[in-house]
């Protein structure tokens, strides 16, 4: 996949692959060089652990979008490959 940096430094990410990796404005990525390479990757969600009714859970320390089913059930779908 070629994309092209404007004079701002920006690349847009294509659609298909944004809606994929639920990247949205505002989304935080990580790059990395690797061997004369540019990675980029959803940024990791710091979260912390909390006790609900007695079981501890992650929570995220920022706002993260709501999934749709259909987006729940293609993750669940991927793990599962």
């Amino acid at each position: 996949m070629l994309a092209t940096i404007d004079a701002g430094g920006r690349v847009v990410i294509p659609k298909e692959v944004r809606e994929r990796l639920g990247l949205r404005p505002g989304s935080r990525i990580e790059l990395r060089e690797v061997e004369g390479r540019l990675e980029v990757s959803p940024a990791t969600t710091p979260v912390r652990l909390v006790e609900r009714q007695g079981a501890l859970v992650a929570v995220a320390d920022t706002a993260l979008p709501v999934l749709t089913a259909e987006q729940v059930r293609d993750a669940v779908e991927a793990t599962r490959r």
